[in-house]
């Protein structure tokens, strides 16, 4: 809660009591029987209206007591009830029904005697109208403190429900997100893992075939090998993020069943920069010349950075190949103070004049970046050639520094 919120309350009691106060002085003055005990409980009973709200019974008790000393010796009339409306106020406004009640019924009792003592003839009419009067005051001031009271209840009840029907949609839309990740994980787990594995078994057994006759493997088969591995890697990484709040029964039985078609355990793992060497050996086994180039202070990357380094640098090898046939391509990682910088570039055909156009790969690459509050860079270079550059913010800047060329 806000100062303001917290002073603003206390501020207009105290305007409150500092009014009651003068005026309630003003009336001691110019009552003729008034003295300096009832100037004393007049201040006394007008004070304590500053804690009406936190302490109403306080108040109550006060207020009460203090306009009774002021009321049955100088008799001033109604205004030495004012202190009492406001205490009546507060009290039934916290709740409290009865002790209210009786300090009104003992205020306007007490006021009433001593009225009447000291009046004679028409004079006791007047008195008896003037209590009627504020008899009237005093149930007005239980009413609005009722209606004050149910309105507090039922202005928290309504922003309670509508809490609650926020939370409510935010769990249903968090649940309809499983669901969907659930969904999509088990058409991949369905559609994709039987056909890798397959693709995979068979060129495990056209390799083993070969080398048991003496025959000298084929890279291109050794490529289709390891890159069925990598697929199935990948794609249970795939499936772990998109389970990742399924119940581990399930997760078990998935699990469960991918080691049965592949037992890795370490194949597992999420590709990160400690696989950037077999990412560009396969890019090389598949006629692509390719150097890497890493510098600056190596350190632990957080995850999603050093997911992303590895699927851009997949990502521009893999356009290279596709778009920029007989070009050759260099990969720079670059661990700065506070950023890590991912560049990859080719000596293709493309050029400023006729820049390729941007495909699902780059879209997803630039993604990937934003996401992570970097900045992304993909466009012809001026000397010919394309060019991938990716900033991505680092938060732990800690490690060892290496340089390494390849």
């Amino acid at each position: 809660m806000s100062s303001a919120h917290t002073w603003r309350p206390f501020a207009m009691d105290v305007g409150l009591a500092a009014v009651v106060a003068a005026m309630l002085s003003l009336t001691v003055i110019a009552t003729p029987a008034a003295g300096a005990l009832d100037l004393v409980a007049v201040l006394i009973g007008s004070a304590a209206l500053v804690v009406w709200r936190r302490a109403p019974l306080v108040t109550l008790a006060i207020g009460t007591v203090c306009m009774l000393v002021y009321a049955g010796h100088a008799q001033p009339g109604p205004p030495a009830a004012f202190p009492v409306l406001v205490a009546v106020f507060g009290a039934v406004r916290a709740g409290y029904r009865l002790l209210p009640a009786l300090a009104g019924a003992v205020f306007l009792g007490a006021s009433l005697a001593a009225n009447l003592a000291d009046a004679a003839g028409s004079d006791s009419q007047v008195v008896v109208q003037q209590t009627t009067l504020l008899l009237g005051w005093f149930l007005a001031a239980g009413v609005t403190g009722t209606v004050t009271r149910h309105r507090q209840a039922y202005v928290e009840a309504a922003e309670q429900r509508a809490l609650e029907a926020e939370r409510t949609r935010e769990e249903v839309a968090r649940r309809r997100a499983g669901e969907e990740r659930l969904r999509i994980a088990r058409e991949l787990h369905d559609s994709l893992t039987h056909s890798i594995s397959v693709i995979k078994v068979q060129a495990g057994v056209a390799v083993h075939l070969a080398r048991k006759r003496g025959d000298e493997v084929p890279a291109a088969l050794l490529a289709i090998q390891e890159a069925g591995a990598d697929a199935m890697r990948e794609l249970r990484a795939t499936l772990e993020v998109l389970r990742e709040d399924d119940p581990p029964e399930n997760s078990a039985e998935d699990g469960a069943e991918d080691e049965a078609a592949d037992g890795s355990a370490d194949e597992q793992r999420a590709s990160g920069l400690d696989r950037l060497d077999d990412l560009v050996d396969r890019a090389r086994s598949t006629g692509l010349p390719a150097t890497v180039t890493v510098s600056g202070a190596r350190r632990e990357l957080p995850a999603e950075v050093d997911r992303a380094a590895y699927r851009i640098v997949q990502e521009a090898l893999t356009n290279v190949s596709r778009h920029a046939g007989g070009a050759a391509a260099t990969v720079r990682i670059d661990y700065g103070g506070e950023e890590l910088v991912v560049q990859v570039d080719d000596d293709g055909e493309a050029s400023q004049d006729a820049p390729p156009v941007p495909g699902v790969g780059l879209l997803g690459m630039r993604e990937r970046v934003t996401a992570l509050g970097g900045r992304l860079r993909a466009e012809p270079r001026t000397e010919g050639g394309f060019t991938v550059r990716a900033s991505l913010p680092l938060r732990e800047p800690s490690g060892e520094t290496l340089g390494r060329s390849s």
